[in-house]
């Protein structure tokens, strides 16, 4: 843990969705009333802070059992910081995608109402009942304006789009992943003439794209190795047949991290609203330069030219074009590496994390005495 090896005082308070299972069926229906406002968390959570006496308490997720009431019970106790993880505050699916597609309908209405009528949780509109009263709840109540003292968004573009939502905009801060430790950067003459998927093999992901558009450019492109799994798999290694495509599975972490520090390309052609992807994170600690889709936060991630390539969403040829450009002009596939390295020393070392998160808690402990 960041905060811990600095010498600060931590202590973790946590509750596992394991409970819910054990109980079967009860449980899940117990989780359910207790996503808007858990009942016995005031007790608990109180408990533990009046015991370390902590100058902040930063929440990293509230769903299902704690709920949105911890901040409530925690009053002026301590600061009260919040990481935005997701967009579970104003989207009951927490991810803002429906049926496939980008879908902004509950943040930019300021109602969870189109959650209820399209059964965005799980497909369900039962199921989506608690979410969207846990969002209307809180909005009512102004938890999200009067109870937390700071939020932590992974990026710029989570920033605005939750201050839109409804976020007052001078509590939402931003502080992306980074890579622990300093990993050694293989040098290009050592490198290996491939391109790299890392993810799910998921719609959202963009894989379909990714594969029509290797389809295209046929037996000439470069080898593409997928590594992960999922459901499309199967589909995928259809359409593979026949090109230089590799699919290595579900792999180690480790392996998945040689895959992208031996690569000449890293590639994320996704189709929705990343939050931080680790593997662009892990990209740039390696110098491997990225090429990514202009959706969400991935081209404020990603500069243009500096350390990657942008290409359209769900546009195989404009993939196509980009990498191909990128890919058949000399030397600028290692220039775009040294700025993915610079990238990762100036904004997502463990040095600069730490310090952009120390400067949040300083104003989180300001506005709680202030209020």
């Amino acid at each position: 843990m960041l905060l811990a090896s600095r010498g600060d005082d931590v202590r973790l308070f946590t509750k596992h969705s394991d409970a819910i299972t054990a109980q079967g069926k009860i449980g899940v229906v117990k989780a359910a009333l207790g996503t808007p406002w858990s009942l016995g968390i005031k007790r608990d959570i109180c408990s533990a802070v009046n015991s370390f006496k902590p100058d902040i308490v930063h929440v990293h997720n509230t769903f299902p059992l704690l709920s949105p009431a911890v901040f409530h019970a925690l009053g002026k106790r301590a600061a009260r910081v919040l990481t935005l993880h997701n967009y579970r505050l104003f989207c009951p699916a927490a991810i803002p995608m429906r049926e496939g597609r980008v879908c902004t309908e509950c943040i930019d209405r300021h109602s969870a109402l189109p959650s209820l009528l399209h059964g965005c949780y799980r497909n369900s509109r039962v199921a989506t009942i608690p979410m969207a009263i846990n969002v209307e709840l809180h909005r009512a109540l102004g938890t999200w304006t009067h109870q937390v003292d700071a939020f932590i968004a992974l990026s710029e573009f989570q920033k605005e789009l939750m201050i839109t939502a409804g976020l007052p905009r001078e509590k939402v801060h931003v502080k992306p992943n980074f890579y622990p430790g300093n990993p050694k950067v293989v040098s290009w003459e050592q490198r290996q003439p491939y391109v790299v998927f890392v993810g799910r093999l998921t719609a959202e992901k963009g894989v379909v794209s990714l594969l029509r558009a290797w389809q295209e450019w046929g037996a000439s492109a470069p080898e593409l190795r997928i590594v992960g799994d999922g459901a499309l798999r199967p589909e995928l290694e259809l359409m593979a047949r026949g090109l230089p495509i590799r699919f290595l599975g579900q792999v180690s972490s480790q392996e998945a991290e040689y895959q992208i520090a031996h690569a000449c390309l890293q590639i994320l052609p996704s189709e929705w609203f990343e939050g931080f992807p680790m593997v662009i994170r892990e990209a740039f600690a390696f110098g491997t330069p990225a090429a990514v889709s202009d959706i969400g936060p991935l081209a404020s991630i990603v500069q243009d030219g500096d350390n990657g390539v942008v290409f359209r969403p769900a546009t195989p040829q404009s993939l196509l074009q980009v990498v191909r450009e990128a890919w058949s002009t000399p030397t600028l596939l290692e220039r775009l590496g040294k700025g993915a390295r610079r990238a990762f020393e100036s904004n997502y070392t463990e040095d600069a994390n730490y310090s952009m998160l120390m400067d949040i808690y300083t104003q989180a402990i300001r506005v709680s005495r202030n209020e």
